[in-house]
């Protein structure tokens, strides 16, 4: 009973520490400190948020942020119609994340669907594939095909 006692005495003790790591910010760049997947899992931080993540989609950045522009703060019902019916290349894409994000949300974390909406959606750039297209003379023209990391996180309206 007593080693029980000092055990959660030991995690409390060490939640408070990663809180109180939280809480600061760096020097001179002013950021909060990064923390790791299980020490946000022991903070509870990301616990009220539906999150999906799409690694290397073979989209330009660019294109995807005017969509998602469209779509943020939207409430989860109007962000599917918005996507359904924009004529852009990267609607349908954003259609299938906004999709696996709110089953996240709904089977993993627990949350209300009805009352789901974009919180955040954001699209960085990706690497870059580099190919050469032959040209007059002997010489090269390089292409750029653009990737894009893009991610969309639903949170409950209170």
């Amino acid at each position: 009973m007593a080693k029980d006692a000092i055990l959660r005495d030991k995690s409390t003790r060490q939640k408070y520490k990663l809180a109180e790591i939280y809480n600061t910010t760096h020097k001179k760049s002013k950021k909060p400190a990064l923390l790791t997947k299980r020490e946000k899992h022991s903070l509870g931080i990301g616990k009220d948020e539906g999150r999906a993540v799409l690694k290397f989609a073979r989209i330009s950045s660019r294109k995807v942020k005017i969509v998602i522009d469209l779509i943020k703060g939207k409430d989860l019902d109007e962000a599917y119609a918005i996507l359904k019916y924009t004529p852009k290349a990267a609607s349908g894409i954003l259609f299938k994340l906004l999709k696996s994000a709110e089953a996240n949300a709904v089977n993993n974390k627990e949350l209300d669907r009805d009352n789901l909406y974009v919180a955040d959606a954001y699209a960085n750039q990706g690497p870059t594939l580099k190919r050469i297209r032959p040209r007059a003379r002997g010489s090269a023209n390089r292409i750029r095909k653009r990737t894009s990391h893009i991610t969309i996180v639903l949170r409950e309206r209170e």
